[in-house]
């Protein structure tokens, strides 16, 4: 008992030391960015990465490139910024660290503070999200992409928030983005394109909840939609219709549904194709012989349900994938 007790009295200690170690250390880069050596400081920041990283000193790495990314920020130096912001990614994944909310926390504030346009910020997004799923999933922590989409969204950056808040648990969110996108940039006869799309994007990614709340939220508070159901426009209707038959599961309805509105569903050529996959995973459709998905439209749906060979394959999809073109 007692030798567990100093233990973790001696444990304690040795993090303070540590603590002020990093402390000291911080405030002499500090002093030398506020001087405008930024060259030197970025070299002595990497220099005391590797230093603690062949110390397995791995919390104190990422706490002090975190924060020298920070500083950075604060004096609009993207390129040192970018580059201690990925060395906090390697210490995420060299010391095996486990997700938790305040890490994502600090990606996504990383994220929000690079440059929009940069190459980095591509490479950067794509790395976190796939340690955020332990280096083996494909689509990222939905927690983490929520918050990039709320980045996106307040950059007007709209197709690529959408993309992430497909993988987020958000539809309330995304719907309220939805709403300004449409509002912004689209035509009123297409408000319920731009439901449309994400709702049936949701249930290709098995997500019913997500296609619920989105639904309900966008037509509650688009104001160019009359109160409903039933709606003005059929292809709300259908979607409404169609959030109910995936509840049931029965084919015949289904399959009479999409007959019954191919006029509205030959608005958009990707709809018959996300109904295909829907059909398969919820009405117990058997998939077609042949390959059913080519060219541009199998691209959009893989990338999609992220089956491309790079993370950010998706991101690099979803222009091409909006409900309308708005160029």
């Amino acid at each position: 008992m007692t030798s567990t007790m100093s233990e973790q009295e001696s444990l304690r200690c040795s993090s303070a030391r540590n603590r002020g170690g990093v402390q000291r250390v911080e405030g002499k880069l500090r002093a030398s960015v506020e001087k405008g050596d930024y060259y030197e400081a970025h070299q002595m920041y990497r220099t005391l990465f590797f230093r603690y990283m062949s110390q397995a000193k791995h919390a104190e790495a990422r706490e002090l490139m975190y924060n020298g990314a920070l500083l950075f920020f604060s004096y609009n130096q993207q390129n040192s910024a970018a580059d201690l912001s990925m060395l906090v990614l390697e210490v995420l994944e060299k010391s095996e660290t486990k997700v938790e909310d305040e890490i994502l926390e600090s990606l996504a504030k990383l994220f929000s503070r690079m440059d929009q346009n940069s190459p980095e910020r591509v490479a950067f997004v794509s790395r976190a999200l796939k340690w955020s799923t332990g280096g083996s999933g494909k689509l990222g922590h939905p927690k983490l992409h929520q918050m990039l989409a709320v980045t996106l969204w307040k950059e007007q950056n709209y197709s690529e928030s959408r993309y992430h808040f497909l993988h987020s648990s958000d539809g309330e969110g995304c719907a309220e983005m939805l709403v300004e996108y449409s509002a912004s940039q689209g035509f009123r006869s297409e408000v319920d394109m731009f439901v449309a799309q994400a709702v049936l994007q949701f249930l290709c990614l098995k997500n019913k909840n997500g296609a619920s709340v989105v639904f309900s939220t966008y037509t509650e508070k688009h104001p160019s939609i009359e109160k409903g159901p039933p709606f003005v426009q059929p292809l709300l209707n259908f979607i409404w219709f169609l959030l109910l038959a995936v509840d049931g599961g029965k084919l015949t309805v289904f399959t009479v549904l999409c007959e019954q509105y191919q006029p509205s569903l030959k608005r958009d050529p990707m709809y018959n194709e996300y109904l295909d996959r829907i059909g398969q995973l919820f009405f117990g459709v058997p998939p077609k012989q042949s390959p059913s998905y080519g060219g541009l439209l199998g691209n959009l749906l893989n990338s999609l349900m992220g089956s491309g060979e790079e993370d950010d394959t998706g991101e690099e999809a979803q222009e091409d994938s909006s409900p309308i073109e708005l160029d």
